[in-house]
């Protein structure tokens, strides 16, 4: 199991120090976020100021954007780090797909993003083997490339950390919280980002099955597709309130109601649909009870202090189901340095 890091919510002024701190600390890679900043612009720093640390989207918002620009900016962050970059894609959810970014929402959300998939993956290899452009969905239709438009090929030997390149130059993680997206992860992807909004019962009985299923349907196996686990910690009670106020958030999206379902808590999550629906957020934290939040969080009562400890609880909870993990609280350099290395060494 490898250790990661989030970048928190930041300008691009912090990243490259961000990144040269994570890198020193011994992470194996470096998610961005789409969530109040571009995920893609800080990947050029973080390419820039290390030299091993791998690094990518978790996620970037896949609906927002055509399968040319996801294929373009790939490209030129593997060309610019020598393969260490990770393409990681997530949906989004309906609301925020017409209302935040004025898209529309496809009758079929995973078999659109298998198309982007493919696609990517069309222009990639027109790009690199000069196989003709001709992909024709249901989605897309992509016949146009000309020599004016088309990248230099892609060199990836010598790499100093490759990502875990598998069906493509570069390796593609979806991310999903129901079986759908977890079946097509199985089917054509490097990797899963697994929600932070998860429990490992629900990983274990319904996300890795499903994993396997699709993993199945192109006669690969479960370990051609890495999971990778974002996961929330508490060791004090303030880390516990802001746990309760993140998964009552979660718990209250209607598509992700299939997490609460499957502890019997679907109706709490009713319940926390309607207080979202008014505005009322500040009811919905203490409607997480001391189970839910045990189901949720790594609720430890280990010594902060110290890395070991928690390592070991982590690694007892995630065993058989993560390959990557990367802890809810995001990485800032010059905060609690020595824990986080620590821990790291833990994983290394």
């Amino acid at each position: 199991m490898k250790l990661d890091a989030a970048l928190p919510p930041t300008g691009l002024n912090d990243v490259s120090a961000i990144a040269k701190a994570a890198e020193e600390i011994g992470f194996d890679a470096l998610w961005t976020q789409e969530t109040q900043h571009d995920p893609f612009l800080p990947c050029a720093l973080i390419a820039e100021h290390t030299t091993r640390l791998n690094f990518g989207t978790a996620v970037a918002v896949s609906f927002a954007r055509s399968p040319a620009n996801l294929a373009y900016t790939a490209w030129d962050l593997a060309t610019q780090s020598g393969g260490r970059f990770i393409l990681g894609l997530g949906t989004q959810v309906k609301a925020h797909i017409e209302r935040r970014f004025g898209q529309s929402w496809p009758e079929s959300p995973v078999n659109k993003l298998r198309e982007q998939i493919q696609v990517i993956r069309a222009f990639w290899d027109n790009w690199q083997n000069e196989t003709k452009l001709n992909y024709r969905g249901e989605y897309y239709k992509i016949t146009l490339m000309s020599p004016f438009f088309q990248p230099p090929r892609l060199s990836l030997t010598p790499s100093p950390s490759p990502a875990g390149r598998g069906e493509s130059l570069i390796p593609i993680y979806i991310a999903g919280v129901n079986t759908g997206l977890a079946r097509l992860a199985g089917e054509m992807c490097e990797g899963f980002h697994a929600h932070p909004f998860h429990s490992p019962r629900y990983l274990r009985e319904v996300m890795l099955p499903a994993i396997e299923e699709g993993a199945k349907k192109n006669n690969r196996k479960r370990d051609n597709v890495s999971i990778s686990v974002t996961a929330f910690i508490a060791t004090t009670p303030e880390e516990m309130n802001f746990a309760r106020a993140q998964i009552s958030f979660y718990a209250s999206t209607p598509s992700y109601r299939s997490v609460m379902d499957l502890h019997g808590w679907g109706g709490v999550a009713e319940i926390l649909s309607a207080h979202a629906a008014k505005g009322e957020w500040a009811e919905m934290p203490m409607l997480i009870t001391d189970e839910m939040l045990s189901e949720f969080c790594l609720v430890t009562e280990e010594d902060p202090s110290s890395g070991s400890g928690l390592a070991n609880e982590l690694k007892k909870r995630y065993e058989g189901i993560a390959d990557r993990l990367t802890l809810y609280t995001p990485f800032v350099a010059g905060e609690r340095d020595e824990w986080w290395r620590e821990l790291a060494k833990e994983f290394s």
